[in-house]
């Protein structure tokens, strides 16, 4: 599966983003799909997860600001960020996967080294 990511740019403390990811390749096969993301100096680490079902699952540090679910499009997933704050500034990636949809076990859906398919990142820059 081929992901791309759109929406980042550079926004004030207190704003919000709507990131895109838009899949291509096998629609055929139902699989998960997961945001992440990664700041300078640290590591990648998961913000939330969308099963097949489009059930969604979060980060316990992440509950409240961000909302993932599903776009016009089947193949197009949403990430929106409110209330952005300066420490989510970080290139955030889209992933997809098969096993893990699978799992049931909250923080290993959302460990990175779980997931396959990558896009290439979308970059969101929060300033105070």
């Amino acid at each position: 599966v081929k992901l791309v990511e759109s929406g980042g740019g550079s926004v004030q403390a207190g704003g919000r983003l709507r990131l895109t990811c838009t899949a291509s390749g096998d629609q055929r096969v139902p699989y998960c799909v997961a945001w992440f993301r990664q700041a300078v100096g640290k590591e990648r680490e998961g913000v939330a997860f969308m099963g097949s079902d489009g059930t969604p699952d979060y980060k316990d540090s992440m509950k409240g600001r961000f909302t993932i679910s599903k776009g016009n499009d089947t193949n197009i997933v949403v990430l929106e960020i409110s209330n952005l704050k300066p420490e989510d500034t970080a290139v955030y990636y889209c992933a997809a996967g098969l096993v893990v949809c699978y799992y049931r076990d909250h923080d290993l859906r959302l460990a990175a080294k779980e997931w396959h398919d990558w896009g290439q990142g979308t970059q969101v820059t929060v300033s105070s």
